[in-house]
């Protein structure tokens, strides 16, 4: 199977309900409206090829980038090849499939900090998001305390003069610390609650952007502040 192959695949799949919630999300042509479950029917039977993923992304359809993100091999994605991502991901692939595909490779924490600082908001949002993984998965001792200390003075300086995603995309981050960062968790709380609600434009969506402190604290009440996750792609 190659990549032409499965990108006939993923148009039949397409449902057209799926494809107007993907627009109403910031997605944009070419793409056929494919259910995540439906991708993960496609991953079962490619499994990892990452010569394919590279080849997907390649094609501009988003059905077809979220998928090469979950077949990517994460630990052969370089510099280069998460840079030419990032210049063209936007919407849920900058946030969620760029993220997690950088985070669980070898340039996740590296590359996720030095997009924070782009001038390009679907990049500093990739940024926000791919800092948000790590912390995800990664053990605390293993953790940079002190430049996560800073990250969090810095979204509660900045948030509420961000772009929206990049708003959006720092709300995350000062949950993903909150819940899964135990020595900094009572901090993302005070920053958070300090920032106060976050607005965040929708696009006309019933989505709701969570306040970071509840978040947190149910969390926290549920037993499971600090436990990491094995793998972020869902």
């Amino acid at each position: 199977m190659d990549a032409k192959e499965i990108l006939r695949q993923i148009e039949s799949f397409g449902d057209p309900r799926i494809k107007k919630v993907l627009l109403e999300h910031g997605a944009k042509e070419p793409l056929a409206g494919v259910k995540v479950g439906d991708l993960k029917k496609i991953q079962q039977r490619v499994k990892v090829n990452h010569d394919i993923a590279l080849k997907l992304f390649e094609t501009g359809h988003y059905d077809a980038m979220y998928l090469a993100g979950l077949i990517a091999d994460d630990m052969l994605m370089t510099k280069k090849d998460l840079e030419r991502w990032s210049q063209t991901a936007y919407a849920g692939i900058a946030e969620y499939t760029l993220p997690w595909v950088a985070a669980q490779g070898r340039f996740g924490w590296e590359m996720g900090l030095a997009w924070t600082l782009s001038k390009k908001e679907t990049v500093a949002s990739a940024g926000w998001m791919t800092l948000s993984s790590v912390v995800a998965m990664t053990p605390d001792d293993a953790l940079d305390m002190k430049a996560l200390t800073a990250l969090l003075a810095r979204a509660k300086k900045e948030i509420h003069k961000a772009p929206n995603r990049i708003r959006s995309a720092m709300n995350a981050f000062l949950i993903a610390v909150g819940c899964y960062v135990v020595p900094l968790s009572k901090n993302a709380v005070a920053a958070a609650q300090a920032i106060g609600e976050v607005s965040v434009d929708v696009g006309g969506t019933a989505c709701k952007v969570p306040f970071a402190p509840d978040y947190i604290k149910k969390v926290a009440a549920r037993g499971s502040l600090g436990k990491k996750r094995k793998s972020v792609k869902c």
